[in-house]
């Protein structure tokens, strides 16, 4: 084990029980390192496993550098899949085309023949659909005497759905997804997450993104042999009662994740004080007003819950604040903090509410891959103009005190924990930026204490804590300045190991 002084460890029944220089006793077995690193175990405190399986071993839209492009691969795919039920696509990014437009749903009409697709944006808040599948959600919202889904919020009649139609279409095309696909896809991620040093993935579900069924089947699979997961379920709730029946059936561990407050930058549904730059007619969309989120807190709090919240744009992390302030009124800053509730994103925020957070006790679970793929003069400046500096402040949010926990939101962004810590630590806007070593631990003991761990050790190499760690090939700490991040040998978990051979 390279770094310091320490060059050993025992473990002891999945416990790591020593480390130093030279072990004086006989071990059963002996691991030689050959001069490799040893990490704790990575958390991603963000993640949506089927989704991010069925991109890898289906359509992989995100390396489309054009339209035309796009309507070949989708097109391609389907003559590829005759039987598929659906066309189930991701990771589309029109502002990276020369074109600078989604395809319209005549063009997918016409490349997929009548077929229904999906083909979801990178940021997961809209999608490019095909009028068959429109129909269908059309079906099934008259079979459950639901509202006309072209009379919902976010229709469009040619180009990519969004907000409330986005969330009626997506349910039926998960519909149309078989189990056993859905399975494979969910292996699929847990084999790649443990193959990139990840130990624990926190899995964000919720009904407006997947649903009961891909969470149970998701967590079934945690059966000490891959990472290990934590699930939360992103329902709102009126009180305790309805929070433990929630999550009895849910079987997550929180009512947290992607409970949407708003959507997405790129998809200018993200909830903004002021218009989007580059449209000017829209501010985006808010989900939850702060009464909701308060009554959400407040019901999780009392009943020993988890509560949190996906929330980005600048108005709606404002609703958040005043939603946070009732619920202080209600139960007390000391319950309210004991709680440990979670933000995800979180990526307008001022200092004035960091400060609050903290004082709250709530944990930020943010994703430097945002900035990477979108910050600097890229997205965020199209959408947002000047605002587009002050997007996913880490380091300000560590000096107010709140804690981070970072991950990928994979697939939007690309799950490899080494590519996170650089974006952390090589922000676009130098002054948010965490030294490696915040990165690192908001990578890893962040995570766990993003799950509500408050055991000091978690998440560390030290006597006690369980035996999670990941061996990687380099000698030292990589570099942020470029480069291939190091391959993964070996990631162990409680002792046993999920991913490769002895080095």
């Amino acid at each position: 084990m390279a770094g310091g002084s320490v060059t050993a460890m025992a473990v002891t029944d999945g416990v790591i029980t020593w480390t130093g220089g030279e072990y004086l006793d006989r071990p059963d077995e002996v691991v030689e390192l050959r001069g490799a690193l040893v990490t704790p175990a990575f958390v991603d405190s963000h993640v949506h496993a089927t989704w991010t399986g069925l991109l890898l071993i289906g359509l992989d839209l995100t390396r489309c550098e054009s339209l035309p492009e796009l309507l070949r691969v989708v097109r391609e795919f389907a003559a590829g899949n005759p039987d598929a039920a659906i066309v189930w696509g991701y990771g589309w990014d029109e502002t990276r085309w020369p074109q600078r437009r989604p395809p319209s749903r005549r063009e997918l009409d016409e490349a997929l023949g009548g077929r229904a697709a999906y083909l979801s944006r990178i940021d997961g808040h809209s999608a490019a659909v095909t009028s068959s599948l429109v129909a269908a959600a059309h079906a099934i919202a008259a079979h459950a005497a639901a509202a006309d889904v072209a009379e919902s919020a976010g229709f469009s009649p040619d180009g990519p759905l969004t907000g409330a139609t986005h969330h009626d279409v997506r349910r039926a095309a998960q519909a149309a997804i078989p189990a056993s696909q859905r399975r494979a896809a969910q292996r699929a991620f847990l084999a790649h997450a443990a193959s990139l040093g990840v130990g624990y993935v926190h899995e964000c579900a919720g009904p407006d993104i997947s649903g009961l069924d891909d969470l149970r089947d998701l967590l079934a699979m945690d059966d000490g042999r891959g990472p290990r997961i934590v699930g939360y379920w992103g329902q709102p709730v009126a009180d305790a009662d309805q929070a433990r029946s929630l999550l009895a059936e849910s079987g997550a561990h929180g009512l947290a994740g992607d409970l949407f407050c708003d959507g997405s930058i790129g998809s200018r549904t993200a909830a903004l004080r002021e218009p989007y730059t580059d449209a000017p007619t829209t501010s985006g969309h808010a989900y939850l007003d702060a009464d909701a989120i308060a009554a959400h807190v407040v019901a999780c709090t009392q009943a020993g819950v988890q509560a949190g919240f996906h929330v980005i744009g600048d108005a709606a992390i404002a609703s958040v604040i005043d939603g946070f302030e009732l619920a202080e009124r209600k139960v007390g800053p000391a319950t309210l903090a004991r709680r440990r509730h979670r933000l995800e994103h979180l990526e307008m925020i001022g200092a004035e509410q960091a400060e609050a957070l903290t004082r709250w006790g709530v944990i930020a679970s943010m994703q430097p891959g945002f900035d990477h793929s979108w910050g600097g003069d890229g997205m965020y400046a199209s959408r947002l103009g000047a605002r587009a500096a002050g997007m996913n402040p880490f380091a300000m949010l560590a000096r107010a005190g709140v804690e981070l926990a970072f991950g990928s939101d994979t697939p939007v962004t690309d799950l490899g924990p080494w590519l996170a810590v650089r974006a952390a630590a090589t922000h676009r806007t130098p002054t948010s930026a965490l030294p490696i070593g915040q990165s690192l631990a908001a990578h890893i003991a962040g995570g766990h204490r993003a799950a509500g761990s408050t055991d000091p050790r978690a998440g560390t190499l030290m006597p006690g804590a369980p035996a999670s760690y990941a061996i990687w090939d380099t000698d030292h700490l990589p570099a942020i300045d470029g480069g291939q991040p190091p391959r993964c040998l070996r990631t162990v978990v409680d002792g046993e190991p999920i991913f490769g051979e002895t080095p």
